[in-house]
């Protein structure tokens, strides 16, 4: 389980698009969709609790939830953010961030961070914005509220960090990278005392108080004849597995970091533009195609690989407990067995599309969709 940072001394798609400098702008991975695939008929062998369910406004942006001490936070692309207790529906406070956005939401318990299409980051508490700040770069990650600091990872590669108190700027990372990016979520999360970071094909440990490299590791090595065929940067969010990262490099590859040592365990050559799920059994992603696999945790061996799923345009993959979950294109949550890829139970939404992972806390999932359906269920 990921833990967040500590208070210092320092001893957390509309389908996803390519958007790879003005010349890509307007390009769609999903111009021509094929037919999805039907619904496979299905005997549960999982059973959840229904816990409740929300409608929220529209969410044209992959919005993942902030779930943080026994609280979930969602954000609406009109700029309302909204704030629950995990285990009821009635809103605890809603702010309006003043424009509409682009990333987010960053959720510390206390705080929600947004960024909006203006390239500001907004910062709100107890239904009032607490400040706002221009950013440099357009952002597609959702902001880092962690340690009492707000972390952005830009499309330009480059980490910001601000005081969560007051928005005071702390620190920017900026580093020589590739010209073109891909617009997608990238890797931004805590470990232990370190900010971990995706920059390009690399994972990069971060000092949290003061931006200087701790570690650079290689996660893939890009390959090919241009630049747009080169972009290999990390989907996120990463799945942590105690001191293993693993994570998605953009329609490259799968693979696995022990970052305490400083080691690639394994690498595995599949394209797909969402995050991998799974646990210390299986990993488990989905290819462009949505043709499922998963691969074994401990050496990256082909487990199993199945097509049931297959252009049903599904989202990231979120572990929860024992199982993995996915939505789709049409509203459905796919509950799979990751040493299988059994389908154990199918949960259905308001139809809309769900374009990000699902969050976990505990026994707890939610997921947003498209039409602004916020829903959560318990596993027994």
């Amino acid at each position: 389980m990921i833990q967040p940072f500590k208070r210092f001394s320092w001893p957390r798609p509309a389908l996803t698009g390519l958007l790879v400098g003005a010349a890509l702008s307007g390009c769609s991975l999903w111009s021509d969709k094929p037919k999805p695939a039907p619904l496979e008929s299905l005997q549960p062998s999982a059973s959840v609790s229904a816990l409740w369910s929300a409608s929220d406004a529209r969410v044209d942006f992959p919005m993942q939830p902030g779930l943080a001490a026994n609280r979930v936070a969602t954000a609406a692309s009109d700029g309302t953010v909204t704030v629950r207790a995990l285990e009821r529906a009635a809103p605890l406070w809603t702010a309006k961030a003043g424009a509409r956005l682009s990333a987010g939401v960053g959720f510390d318990g206390e705080r929600a961070a947004v960024v909006t299409a203006d390239n500001e980051l907004v910062v709100l508490t107890k239904g009032q914005v607490a400040w706002r700040k221009r950013l440099a770069s357009r952002v597609s990650t959702a902001p880092l509220v962690a340690g009492e600091r707000v972390f952005v990872l830009g499309l330009d590669r480059a980490v910001e960090a601000y005081d969560a108190l007051d928005g005071r700027y702390l620190w920017r990372l900026q580093r020589s990278s590739d010209p073109l990016s891909v617009n997608i979520h990238g890797v931004l999360m805590p470990m232990g005392d370190t900010l971990v970071v995706g920059q390009g094909a690399r994972l990069v440990g971060v000092d949290p108080s003061r931006g200087s490299v701790r570690w650079d590791l290689p996660m893939a090595t890009p390959r090919g004849s241009n630049e747009v065929e080169r972009l290999a940067d990390l989907v996120g969010p990463a799945l942590r597995l105690d001191d293993t990262v693993c994570a998605r490099a953009f329609q490259l590859a799968v693979a696995c970091m022990d970052v305490t040592r400083g080691a690639l365990r394994w690498t595995r050559n599949a394209g797909g533009v969402h995050a991998v799920g799974g646990n210390a059994t299986a990993i488990v992603g989905a290819d462009g195609s949505d043709r499922m696999s998963g691969w074994r945790a401990e050496s990256g061996e082909l487990l199993w690989s199945h097509e049931r799923l297959l252009n049903r345009q599904l989202g990231g993959i979120a572990t929860w407990g024992s199982w993995v979950a996915v939505g789709d294109a049409q509203g459905q949550v796919h509950v799979l067995d990751p040493s299988s890829g059994k389908t154990l139970i199918r949960l259905s939404t308001d139809g809309g599309v769900i374009q990000a992972a699902p969050r976990v806390s505990g026994k707890v999932m939610v997921v947003v969709t498209r039409k602004g359906g916020v829903y959560a269920w318990q596993a027994p």
